[in-house]
């Protein structure tokens, strides 16, 4: 491929709406276009990397027995309707009409289809276990859309489906695509991805796993253990509580906290400490609208995903109104509304004496104990994680919080898909049962965006070889001089008959920084300069992007040690693997 012919244009400025690096070098590059807000088209250069990273993604899941299928983007509501999350999913699920009425979904995830596909096919258990999978484009409405392609719209996914006729099967299988996807990330260059539990959310199942990768712009925040291998994400990481101090007991007590709306205010007003202090996070129920408090101890924040499993519904936060049965800024597990669902959090276990809303406008009770005070009180982890806490495994309080971009899940999703769609198999007796499945997911672009942003420097991508671009890329800085074209041209030629891709730059009248900032941007693991003060010593300058190399070659030489280096950076992949 010749530089001159390659579609997209680079840039020298960082575009001003690009928050991370990772977007911000894709579009100076000529990677990708905004269409519309989460929506991209891709230019060549990024085309030819999620190509490279698809093939790895169908090797690996052809290795463990998977066949490909395609499913459609387009889906009947009814498929929706028969698992239940045509209803269950918020808005992110794109629900319309077509021209004849009949209600459809941009497929977001393709649990139904992948059931719809194989459940006529597989009602012998003579026909499990087996794993199908597709490479294909979905669309998500998500509310904030963000940096480039970590967080859109519109995407290319690998989703994987596996069907298991018994729990230890789907184990078994579980663990090979474990296996499998650790081996895929090696592949792709980023190999220091981690797992961590995680919540299985509008998938379903109990058990489910993250692939993430560390880095301190990703959106996920993960819950990881200094002295164990503990890690899980946020939403899923367990919060252990012990209240070292509990304050003293103190005789309940409603006091006046006039334009005391927040736990901050109150406890300056009261002279008082936030960790002797109950919090109220008010949420309406998305089937009623009644409403939902949660309390947690002053200094802790409420996980949403636990309040909302525990609540076993979708939650949105609370418009509180005149009509409300309760009072804004002043909400309190004592004497609150019979009307209210109330969760309280394990950070308030055990406390004697704690500062809490009255229910009543403009005042709050002191000397608070819920083990006296309140009915039997039932104690749920419902917060957040804290750094520094409480490891649940090891018991050490060991507890750090590190930011990571998710670019695979995998979940063992039971029998909540068969048993709602009824898919059944005749087992060996001739019994009717459920097929249990696994599934396994990974973003193409958001992997993309996600090795960009793991290895680069100011100037550009540093691409690994194995989805790199191109491999290697030619640099003539003097076209227009005979000699210097004319060895170009011939390791141009050679390198490609040697099933080498190369890029070639043979740009007349671009000088030199330009030509090798715009190569910076592209990425390319091996540089080969080709220029006229060089070739007075019958040389070419051998370079790797990352700068671990930098050779001086005679021309003689040159073709024989690119194909030495790219084998060599190859194997140094694959150590990983």
């Amino acid at each position: 491929m010749k530089l001159a012919n390659l579609i997209g244009q680079r840039f020298k400025e960082r575009p001003a709406d690009c928050v991370i690096d990772s977007h911000a070098l894709m579009v100076r590059g000529g990677y990708m276009k905004n269409v519309g807000n989460g929506i991209f088209s891709e230019f060549p250069v990024l085309k030819r990397i999620t190509a490279k990273i698809e093939n790895i993604i169908r090797e690996e899941m052809d290795a463990i027995d998977g066949q490909e299928v395609l499913f459609p983007v387009v889906l009947p509501a009814d498929l929706w309707d028969e698992s239940g999350r045509y209803e269950s999913v918020g808005n992110e699920l794109l629900r319309f009409t077509d021209r004849s009425k009949s209600r459809l979904v941009l497929a977001m995830t393709h649990e139904e289809a992948a059931v719809h596909l194989v459940r006529e096919y597989a009602q012998s258990y003579t026909k499990y276990p087996f794993m199908i999978y597709q490479i294909q484009r979905k669309f998500r409405d998500e509310a904030r859309p963000r940096a480039g392609m970590i967080r859109v719209r519109e995407f290319t996914m690998k989703d994987a489906y596996s069907f298991h006729t018994s729990q230890e099967d789907l184990e078994q299988y579980y663990a090979r695509c474990y296996d499998s996807y650790n081996r895929i990330f090696a592949r792709a260059g980023i190999p220091e991805v981690v797992t961590v539990a995680s919540d299985s959310g509008m998938m379903g199942g109990n058990i489910s796993h993250e692939y993430m990768l560390l880095t301190p712009v990703g959106e996920d925040s993960i819950v990881i253990c200094e002295e164990c291998d503990y890690r899980a994400n946020m939403e899923a990481a367990e919060n252990q509580v012990i209240n070292d101090v509990t304050g003293e007991e103190a005789e309940l007590t409603c006091v006046e906290t006039p334009e005391c709306k927040t736990i901050e205010d109150v406890c300056r007003f009261l002279k008082s400490d936030e960790t002797l202090s109950c919090k109220a996070v008010v949420y309406q129920k998305s089937s009623d609208f009644s409403f939902v408090v949660a309390f947690v101890r002053g200094d802790y924040e409420v996980n949403e995903t636990k309040l909302r499993n525990l609540a076993g519904e979708e939650l949105y936060p609370a418009d509180i109104t005149e009509d409300s049965p309760l009072v804004a800024g002043y909400i309190g597990p004592y004497g609150i509304s019979d009307k209210v669902t109330y969760y309280l959090d394990v950070s308030l276990k055990g406390l004697k004496n704690v500062v809490a809303g009255a229910n009543k406008e403009g005042y709050h009770y002191t000397g608070l104990n819920f083990e006296r005070d309140l009915d039997n009180p039932q104690f749920f982890d419902i917060s957040k994680v804290k750094e520094g806490g409480i490891c649940p495994h090891c018991g050490k309080k060991t507890i750090s919080i590190k930011r990571g971009i998710e670019v695979g899940n995998i979940f063992q999703l039971g029998t909540k898909y068969t048993e709602s769609m009824n898919m059944q198999y005749a087992d060996e007796n001739g019994e009717l049962k459920y097929p249990i499945m696994g599934c396994y997911g990974i973003g193409v672009g958001r992997l993309a965006a996600s090795i960009c942003e793991a290895h680069h420097d100011e100037y550009g991508p540093i691409w690994p070889i194995t989805i790199a671009p191109w491999e290697v890329q030619v640099c003539c800085l003097r076209a227009d001089d005979a000699e210097t074209k004319k060895v170009a041209d011939e390791l141009y030629d050679t390198l490609q008959k040697k099933q080498t891709e190369v890029l070639y730059d043979d740009r007349e009248g671009v000088r030199p920084g330009a030509m090798f900032s715009d190569a910076d941007l592209l990425g390319v693991p091996i540089r080969v300069v080709v220029s006229p003060r060089n070739l007075k010593e019958n040389m070419v300058e051998i370079t790797t992007r990352d700068k671990s190399v930098k050779e001086m070659v005679p021309v003689s030489e040159a073709v024989d040690y690119i194909l030495s280096l790219k084998q060599k950076l190859y194997e140094q992949i694959m150590l990983h693997v």
